[in-house]
């Protein structure tokens, strides 16, 4: 039992519920990985052992007396370090946040510690998780433990590096724009992008967001088993009262005909052979596994991406730059001064305009994955970036931002995402993105399990020399 570390959280949650293994002996090993790894690759910036033990001591002692521990009973879950966790300071990768210590838990750790997992840390993020690249002035740069030259991705980079590298089952991440669904891509796991809504989410140590955010933010899950996201995002969908967006959707919706939408190319995006390679590889292990796909083209993508861009940084933008100046943070500055003309200004005019726009596409895409049961489409048009290369200079952050087009889209249009890893291309990983229609997670899932089966299996590595 060396090797917990290295198991699913579906086995961990069964060993631990037959009383095979205690949550403690979990926990034991999950602390003894992160301190074996992380000093080597900085994805988790705080923890405290003795809390993680008294978690786990407090499942033991539920299955001891006959209790129901919950689905993820005993499971070692790292939590991104911009969501409130009781006690410790939710510093969004900000040097201003490092005395914002929550006085009470999030939704999201509620309803993980309600389904029973114990949460071993926190994960770092870029400076207002603003990303696709982790590192700030904080807690410092996160690496990908599969090649330190790269991209851990971003703004859970943390999170992505966390669980490729065995600290931790199930990572913890939020998504505006990509943020699960890249470090998912860039660290050789899978991450899910729930519908807004699904998950609750609240932060009482911060101030309420901007209307752009609270439209298009969510937290959701990235594992290395397809069946381990499936049990982290039914934790996390736990209801909250504090969380007004937060809808009773079903986990499991009608079934529908294993039909895929194909596109290698959506909306002009031209990706990288490698990229192409992968969508085109992941068809096939869908038609291996008894799907009708169809290479198609999508609806709009760009127009969504354009104006997700602005709703995300365009609402509030001079309050954002003024803090980001205060900061200091090159990365967060790059990204706001970058995006300046896309953005700025952004009036009640803008506003309107955007969310009446926003219907029309929103309907044309929910008509195209009513015939659909997925849509299958790279995660980027590029394999994962050579570390900061957004602020190399200007040709190098258009590049990078071009190339995200199907990650920023997909929040504006209101619809769920999952990246699943399909392999490497030498030492780089390579995946594809799954989306279906509102609270359609499930068809997500059922695809990305046969995409998955068809494939080598990711799993738990040693960080890279």
């Amino acid at each position: 039992m060396q090797d917990l570390w290295r198991l699913p959280a579906t086995d961990i949650a069964a060993l631990v519920r037959s009383k095979k293994i205690s949550a403690k002996e979990a926990a034991s090993a999950a602390l003894a990985r992160l301190d074996a790894v992380n000093p080597k690759i900085n994805a988790v910036v705080d923890h405290r052992p003795a809390d993680v033990l008294t978690q786990a001591a407090a499942v033991d002692a539920a299955i001891a007396r006959g209790e129901d521990p919950g689905p993820l009973a005993g499971v070692p879950v790292t939590v991104k370090v911009n969501i409130d966790q009781e006690g410790f300071a939710t510093t969004n990768g900000l040097k201003l946040q490092r005395e914002v210590i929550a006085k009470t838990n999030s939704p999201v750790i509620d309803n993980l510690r309600k389904a029973g997992a114990v949460i071993l840390g926190r994960t770092n993020c870029p400076a207002f998780s603003y990303r696709w690249f982790t590192t700030n002035l904080i807690h410092g740069d996160t690496r990908n433990p599969r090649d330190a030259s790269i991209t851990p991705g971003g703004s859970s980079g943390g999170a992505g590096a966390a669980v490729a590298a065995g600290i931790g089952h199930i990572a913890h991440g939020t998504d505006i724009a990509g943020s699960i669904r890249y470090p998912a891509y860039a660290c050789g796991v899978h991450g899910l992008r729930p519908t807004v809504g699904r998950v609750a989410a609240f932060n009482g140590a911060l101030p309420e967001r901007p209307i752009g955010p609270q439209m298009s933010a969510v937290s959701g899950p990235l594992a290395r088993t397809i069946g381990d996201i499936r049990i982290a995002l039914a934790a996390m969908a736990g209801y909250d009262a504090r969380d007004p967006w937060w809808v009773p959707a079903p986990l499991q919706g009608p079934a529908m005909p294993k039909r895929a939408a194909l596109c290698p190319n959506p909306d002009g995006l031209d990706p990288v052979a490698e990229v192409r390679a992968a969508v085109a590889d992941a068809g096939k292990r869908l038609e291996r596994a008894g799907w009708v796909v169809e290479e198609v083209e999508t609806p709009p993508l760009r127009e969504a991406a354009e104006l997700q861009t602005k709703l995300w940084l365009g609402d509030g933008y001079e309050a954002q730059l003024a803090a980001a100046e205060r900061e200091g943070d090159p990365g967060a500055l790059a990204c706001l001064r970058g995006n300046r003309p896309k953005v700025f200004p952004f009036d009640a005019d803008a506003l309107s305009k955007a969310l009446t726009r926003r219907a029309t596409l929103a309907r044309q895409w929910l008509l195209f994955l009513d015939k659909y049961s997925v849509l299958v489409m790279p995660v980027s048009g590029e394999l994962p970036f050579p570390d900061q290369l957004d602020v190399k200079d200007e040709a190098s952050f258009a590049r990078v931002w071009r190339a995200q087009l199907t990650q920023i889209a997909i929040p504006f249009l209101g619809l769920p995402g999952l990246t699943v890893s399909t392999g490497l291309v030498g030492r780089v990983p390579v995946g594809v993105q799954v989306v279906s229609g509102r609270y359609r997670e499930d068809l997500c899932l059922l695809a990305g399990e046969a995409i998955e089966a068809g494939g080598t299996p990711s799993a738990a590595i040693d960080p890279a020399g």
